[in-house]
Order: structure tokens, then C-alpha cells, then sequence
């Protein structure tokens, strides 16, 4: 038996956030509805065409649901989805701020009318405060919460090159949902749950933000360097490729200096014989590491750096991410079915030897609309009206 076998999750979800959340219950075995406009759906859906004509954010985090179309300004509709609500475990949502209360659906009314039921918000700012009605985008969040002054180069602040903000407040989100589940199997009670993005996001600003309050300075924007660790970071190789290397204690500088640099004296040199003194002389020590460096290609390098154990890695694309021995000698790579045909997935990244995960198909827009009104118990008449 799948964990969340049994778990029917009804969400009114578009773009990230929700729909991340989602997908991961339904890796388990939950049911997740997916409530979306009738025939344009989850705007996700229009992002891009890349994946076979299909978005690719959508097709990463929409696998595994049933999509219901439903006009949540019909009064038929909303029949619909309250007769969802009262067999359903969870009710999650990430519309605009007020936008389910005005649709009748407001936590304290759907906590009183469904005991049972774990409701679970997710919002650029939260419920309550001066940025309530805010407009939050991932971008802007990240701004927000800091990680734009931290993320770049010294002349360039950047965002992260993935939706993190979306990210994090969708992972708050399933796992906050299941506390939630855990809990009512000791209570009976359902739960409200409010996952906002500034807040999951600043959670995770954790290491520059005591760096802060309690330093002289905010960490400086390094690009891909460290900013309070040296060396640690990006150096070039002979055949003009980065190599990344890290050193995390004076042992490894000691049997960097010496093997792969071969100059043990280095280590002792009062210039770089602490950390703090090689992140204050930095440009000096990178521009000693990558004179060697420029005799050996990227390959070599990272072999020295393996021989000594020293912390590495290769710059890859996302094609070679695609193709990354690791994955697939672990067999990370599945394929699911969608209205475009099959398509590759990674499987999630938590390996049991107790469950297999769900990888069922990523669904058209309303395709399994008349299936669901149907067992809800609608006549064809009343499908007929409620789906023209």
C-alpha cells in the first residue's frame, strides 16, 4: 500500500508552488484533484512549448492528477466542489490574495462545514500585514527576501535560476500537509495551514541573515565563490573550462598545497595559513592556484583534485545533467505518459526499499471531468449543463 493511498487532495492550483506540492502527495499515492478553468487550465500551461508542444514547468510538477475544468463563478460549479470537499482529506489552493474567500471558500467556513478537512493556503505574503495584497512573483520575492543582494557577481545582483521561492513554499507546503495528516490521525481534527513565500524563502536566508544581524557586514556577492570561505569556488584550467573545488579545513589545504599544487611551503606562507587570511588575500592565492591550473586541462585537474580528495565538481549544462552517469546508474529516469505521448521524469529523490513511487500521466486540460462528476453522482444532463 502506497503512504498516502486513501488521501484525496482537491486543489484550485496554478503555475508552482501548489501544483509542487501537490505533485509530491501524489507521489505517494495520494489523489489530487486539480481544479482548472475550462479550456485554458493552470496558466503554466502556456509558459512554454518546449516539451513536445507541452510547458515545461508544467510538465515537471502536474504528473499523476486528475484535472476537473469547473467556472468557479457558476453556482453549479461551486455545488461541485463542495460535494469534493466533504469526502476530501485536503483542500489546498494558491489563487490571489481573497480570491477563495470570495468564492465562498474561506478557511473558518470550510473548517466549520468540514471538520475533517486540512486546508492549506499558499500566498505571496501571507493572510494578514501591510503586503497582503501585494502582488509576489518568484523574482520579487527573491528580491525581498534578500537573496537577490546575495546572489552575483560584486557589480551584478542576480536571482537564482530556478523558481526557488515558488520552491520553497511548496515544499513548506507538503510537508506542513503532512504534519497535518500525522496530527488528525491522533486528534480527528483537520488543520489550517498558511505556507507564505516571503516567509519560506527567508527561512532558507538563514546563514546571510545571522551574518548580518550579529556581523559588522553582509556577506558580499562573490558569483559563484564563496564569500566567507577560500578557496572555494570556480578556477580554469588549461583548456579554458571551469573546474569547482572547495576546501573546508586546513587538513585539505595542507594536501592541496602539497599534491596537487606541489608547493607545500604555500600552506605555511602567513598570507594563506588560516582561512580568514586566504579569503583576505584571495585574489593573490587565485591567481597562484590558476597558474597551475593553466598546465593541465579540466580532467587533469579534477584527477589531482580526486587523488586528494579534495571536494569537486565539472560546470555541466542541463544536457549533461540529462545524461549524468550518477542518475543513471542509479536508475533515476522513468517515463510518463502524456497527451503529447511519453516523456522522461525523474523519480523523486527519496529512495525507500518500502515504496515505489506514482508516475502516472500528466493530464489534458478537464480530462477527467466527466469521469469525477459522474461518480459525485451527476446525470449526463447535469454533466452536459455544468461542462457546455
Amino acid at each position: 500500500m502506497l503512504p498516502l493511498e486513501g488521501i484525496t487532495v482537491v486543489s484550485l492550483e496554478q503555475a508552482v508552488a501548489a501544483p509542487f506540492a501537490t505533485r509530491q502527495l501524489a507521489d505517494l499515492g495520494a489523489r489530487v484533484i486539480k481544479v482548472e478553468r475550462p479550456e485554458v487550465g493552470d496558466f503554466a500551461r502556456n509558459y512554454d512549448k518546449t516539451v513536445k508542444g507541452m510547458a515545461s514547468h508544467f510538465v515537471w510538477i502536474n504528473r499523476s492528477k486528475e484535472s476537473l475544468a469547473l467556472d468557479l463563478k457558476k453556482k453549479e460549479a461551486k455545488e461541485v466542489l463542495h460535494k469534493l470537499l466533504k469526502d476530501a482529506d485536503v483542500f489546498l489552493h494558491n489563487l490571489a490574495p481573497g480570491a477563495v474567500d470570495r468564492l465562498g471558500f474561506s478557511a473558518q467556513d470550510l473548517k466549520e462545514t468540514y471538520p475533517q478537512l486540512i486546508i492549506c493556503s499558499i500566498s505571496g505574503y501571507g493572510t494578514f500585514g501591510p503586503y497582503t495584497n501585494k502582488k509576489a512573483y518568484d523574482l520579487l520575492i527573491q528580491c525581498e527576501a534578500g537573496l537577490v543582494s546575495v546572489t552575483g557577481t560584486e557589480d551584478t545582483p542576480s536571482k537564482a535560476g530556478i523558481s526557488i521561492a515558488d520552491i520553497a513554499a511548496g515544499m513548506y507546503a507538503y510537508t506542513g500537509i503532512l504534519t497535518a495528516i500525522i496530527s488528525r490521525y491522533k486528534t480527528g481534527k483537520g488543520a489550517i495551514i498558511e505556507v507564505s513565500m516571503l516567509e519560506a524563502l527567508a527561512e532558507w536566508m538563514g546563514y546571510p541573515l545571522y551574518y548580518s544581524a550579529y556581523g559588522d557586514n553582509e556577506p558580499p556577492r562573490t558569483g559563484a565563490s564563496h564569500s566567507t570561505i577560500y578557496p572555494y569556488g570556480p578556477f580554469k584550467a588549461g583548456d579554458e573550462k571551469m573546474v569547482f573545488m572547495g576546501i573546508q579545513n586546513e587538513r585539505e589545504w595542507v594536501e592541496f598545497c602539497s599534491t596537487v599544487l606541489s608547493n607545500p611551503e604555500l600552506a605555511s606562507n602567513s598570507l594563506f595559513n588560516s582561512n580568514s587570511e586566504r579569503v583576505a588575500n584571495k585574489d593573490a592565492l587565485k591567481q597562484i592556484i590558476e597558474t597551475v591550473f593553466q598546465t593541465m586541462n579540466s580532467a587533469q585537474v579534477i584527477e589531482k583534485l580526486e587523488e586528494s580528495r579534495i571536494a569537486n565538481a565539472r560546470l555541466n549544462t542541463m544536457n549533461e545533467l540529462v545524461e549524468h552517469p550518477q542518475l543513471a546508474a542509479r536508475n533515476r529516469w522513468r517515463e510518463v505518459d502524456s497527451p503529447v505521448g511519453k516523456l522522461k521524469a525523474l523519480i523523486p529523490p527519496v529512495t525507500s526499499d518500502e515504496v515505489d513511487t506514482v508516475m502516472n500521466p500528466i493530464p489534458d486540460v478537464g480530462e477527467h471531468t466527466e469521469a469525477i462528476l459522474s461518480e459525485l453522482g451527476f446525470s449526463k444532463e447535469q454533466i452536459n449543463k455544468l461542462t457546455s
